[in-house]
């Protein structure tokens, strides 16, 4: 929960500016930023989204924003599952699940975030939780779902404590991940987008970027100063 007009303004103009690699790049704010996003953002080669999405289409729900809302604003992507959500506010397996499920009926790439605590990590349960989260997602939505989303490897631990999993941890969970979707589809597993997320920095992110099955990062404090997150995505 970062961001005011005045400092997006510049922040975005740099990367709009600065974007200019072939590795995708973009965005997602919160709601109350969505239309200077598009506004600052549209015809530039960055995308945008949201951070969460409702799984509700609709109706007396005060508070939440529908994906047809967040279209309006011409989103490509919704986060959906970040370990803040399920760790804060309660967002179950079948609740991400059902979010997947509303961001791609809007017609949004989800970008399902998944990851273990610390205590699951030293519990040596990281395979168990990851797929435990996947599998909700899938039966929900089904494999062929995936063709048109995105994952997101978060571990908790990593998030925001400058600790970050080596370039060989990730890489292994990476591959169990793209692993556990080969299982039911090979071409969804081979052209799954895998992301990194866990205090990527400009200064490890080429070697995290260089694994075999890591192919980017979902960045977060890094990505509030411009230059860092440029570095990044020069990176990727």
């Amino acid at each position: 929960m970062h961001g005011s007009l005045a400092t997006n303004a510049g922040l975005l103009q740099a990367v709009r500016d600065g974007a200019k690699g072939r590795a995708e790049v973009a965005v997602c704010v919160p709601y109350p930023y969505l239309a200077q996003a598009q506004a600052a953002l549209t015809g530039s080669s960055v995308g945008w989204g949201a951070q969460d999405v409702s799984e509700h289409a609709q109706g007396a729900w005060t508070g939440e924003v529908s994906g047809a809302m967040l279209a309006d604003f011409a989103c490509r992507y919704a986060l959906v599952g970040h370990s803040e959500r399920r760790s804060f506010f309660g967002d179950t397996d079948a609740v991400v699940a059902a979010k997947f499920g509303a961001a791609l009926k809007a017609g949004l790439i989800p970008v399902l975030c998944v990851g273990e605590s610390l205590a699951e990590r030293e519990a040596g349960i990281t395979g168990e939780v990851v797929t435990r989260q996947i599998d909700a997602v899938i039966e929900a939505n089904g494999i062929e779902a995936f063709a048109r989303a995105v994952v997101a490897y978060e571990p908790v631990w990593a998030i925001g404590t400058g600790r970050t999993a080596s370039p060989e941890q990730a890489q292994e969970v990476h591959a169990q991940i793209r692993a556990r979707f080969a299982r039911d589809s090979k071409d969804v597993a081979a052209g799954l987008r895998i992301l990194y997320g866990g205090s990527v920095k400009a200064n490890n992110a080429a070697e995290l970027f260089g694994q075999a099955d890591i192919d980017g990062g979902l960045i977060g404090g890094a990505s509030l100063v411009a230059a860092d997150f440029l570095a990044i995505c020069a990176a990727a």
